[in-house]
């Protein structure tokens, strides 16, 4: 393998840094896309797997349920769904549950051959991985728009996690792109 494969949490926050309203609503992400939807198409290129939390993925099941458009789990992909209780009787294709701690599971994925992981979220898996010393980058899309209240990025606790500057860039539609690296 030519280089480690490295967890990279590739979100979109409020300007007020949350994730989502205080229900898991992210009505405030509806807007008018860029041609190249910000890049989304060469960092999916450079994943094959996605972690989600399991909030993240119940929420992922009832888009699903509605029809919105892209939706569906990508069976291209490994989705590992993390929880703490048991997993339903019923699971998409190409979705397996993982509770089993942390730093376990991401040596174990890192050590496989493969492209890049991306953290989907929630805050809670967020922050467990985080503490875990397990996300090497952060790409966070900061939207325009102040929502008031809502869920964090990370879940509460203590922690003091440097960051340094990869690089950034705007867009014409006001949403800076920050691309951090996590200090060890």
């Amino acid at each position: 393998m030519d280089r480690e494969r490295k967890i990279i949490v590739q979100i979109a926050t409020s300007a007020d840094g949350f994730i989502g309203r205080s229900d898991g609503s992210v009505d405030w992400l509806e807007r008018p896309m860029p041609e190249d939807n910000y890049g989304m198409g060469a960092f999916y290129a450079s994943i094959d797997t996605i972690l989600w939390g399991r909030k993240t993925y119940d929420m992922a099941l009832e888009f699903q349920k509605k029809g919105v458009a892209g939706s569906a789990f990508d069976t291209r992909v490994k989705n590992y769904v993390f929880t703490r209780s048991l997993p339903p009787s019923i699971v998409p294709a190409g979705v397996e549950f993982v509770n089993e701690p942390v730093k376990t599971f991401a040596g174990r994925l890192r050590a496989e051959e493969g492209k890049d992981i991306w953290m989907m979220g929630g805050a809670g898996i967020i922050a467990s991985f985080l503490d875990e010393e397990e996300i090497d980058e952060f790409v966070i899309h900061v939207i325009p728009t102040f929502i008031g209240e809502g869920i964090p990025l990370i879940a509460a606790g203590r922690r003091t996690v440097p960051l340094g500057l990869i690089s950034s860039r705007k867009f014409a539609d006001g949403v800076v792109e920050l691309h951090y690296a996590v200090g060890k």
